[in-house]
């Protein structure tokens, strides 16, 4: 979401006369898009403001800006604690300290993949997080304008959209012309130029059997889901207020692998929430075991002020056994995904490619794989590869990328 955020508002800078620069030393403005989901991001953005502060006191005329989950609604509270920060907006919205927005905030050269938010904010409030709070209620955006920004971005190049979402297959419940998920899905499925679809990131209470069905049937739907466990015990569930239980979860599982074999499945993962015993901890290494995810994210627990979990629950699994139990996780994915991928060799995957670097073209097939191949320029009539599906044949795997070489025929498709 930050990214997407990033791509329009450089857009919007570009066209009121702004320039990017390689260094925040030679800028007029600098602008930093934070995120608030764990402590260790917020640090981050910290940090850099102290850097920034002493670069605004060698040169007094740079203004810093400071937008996404960090900014809260008290700015005076906001100013006493950032005093370098001249501009503050809240995480979505478009800049005020410009006169005037231009019409058109899209990215002028998208790149091959975009994304594109859909629905902001989140219903859920999950006891640990903190963005209900900060980027408010979902609010859906309307169906039809979706397509069309769509279409637009198709037109200056993009090949494949993702769409956005804290809680992305909520959208359309709080339109006035109900609509859901499936019936974007359907409509942008129609897209002339759109190559592929994804979406991110999903709750496992949300995933109807309509949603299943539309990808298992849209042909540019990628069948790929990121599907957030968060835990594999049910009583750090209940206490997450996630909303269902372990069974369910493999339930759903079930019924999505049943209706699209061959499902690229990524979760999400918290280790160390508060009160986690060595047993509940077993039961979340055993749901990655069971199920096999082909990618999982990890992260340590740590509180947010304002979640319910910060303020009723001790962070009482400390911070030694939090880095064991993320080490173990690690390892163990790292062997699943070794083992996944390495089924894939010999096979040939479709690679939506995305551009070049060290003598590889680099993209990914339609699970979500990334893919690196050689292909000699004099290959295909058109030298430049980008932004088009090239079939591969996979010649060796590794835990988190492919290799592989171009077959002869290349879909001429741009």
């Amino acid at each position: 979401m930050n990214q997407a955020e990033s791509e329009r508002l450089e857009s919007i800078l570009c066209q009121k006369g702004y320039s990017p620069v390689d260094s925040a030393e030679t800028a007029d403005l600098v602008l930093l898009v934070s995120c608030a989901v764990r402590q260790g991001a917020e640090d981050r953005i910290t940090n850099r403001l102290s850097l920034l502060r002493r670069l605004k006191n060698q040169n007094p005329s740079m203004k810093i800006a400071l937008t996404g989950c960090m900014v809260e609604e008290d700015l005076a509270l906001m100013k006493k604690q950032y005093p370098m920060v001249d501009y503050f907006f809240s995480a979505g919205a478009m800049p005020d300290f410009l006169d005037r927005l231009p019409a058109d905030i899209l990215p002028q050269k998208p790149g091959v993949s975009v994304n594109v938010p859909i629905i902001q904010g989140c219903d859920n409030f999950c006891s640990y997080c903190i963005v209900p709070y900060r980027r408010g209620r979902e609010t859906s955006r309307p169906l039809d304008a979706i397509v069309s920004e769509v279409a637009e971005l198709v037109n200056r190049g993009a090949r494949e959209v993702t769409l956005l979402g804290q809680n992305v297959n909520a959208y359309g419940h709080d339109l006035s012309q109900p609509a859901d998920l499936a019936d974007l899905l359907l409509a942008l499925n129609g897209v002339k130029g759109l190559k592929r679809i994804r979406f991110l990131t999903n709750h496992p209470k949300d995933m109807s059997p309509r949603l299943i069905e539309a990808m298992a049937t849209l042909d540019k739907v990628c069948p790929s889901l990121n599907l957030p466990a968060q835990a594999g015990d049910d009583e750090i569930l209940a206490r997450m207020r996630r909303g269902y239980r372990i069974s369910d979860y493999r339930t759903l599982v079930e019924s999505i692998r049943n209706k699209v074999p061959g499902i690229s499945l990524t979760t999400d993962i918290i280790v160390g929430f508060p009160g986690e015993t060595a047993e509940q901890f077993a039961n979340t290494r055993r749901l990655i075991e069971d199920i096999r995810f082909d990618a999982v994210h990890l992260a340590a627990y740590s509180p947010r002020p304002g979640t319910e979990a910060a303020e009723k629950f001790p962070d009482d699994v400390s911070r030694e056994e939090k880095a064991g139990r993320l080490a173990d996780l690690e390892a163990l994915q790292t062997k699943l995904a070794t083992e996944i991928n390495s089924g894939l060799v010999g096979s040939v995957v479709e690679v939506l490619v995305e551009g070049e670097g060290r003598d590889k073209w680099r993209g990914r097939e339609r699970s979500g794989k990334l893919v690196f191949f050689k292909g000699k320029r004099d290959q295909v009539s058109n030298s430049d590869l980008k932004g088009r599906l090239v079939p591969v044949k996979i010649t060796k795997s590794g835990p988190w990328s492919l290799q592989g070489d171009p077959v002869e025929t290349l879909k001429e498709n741009k």
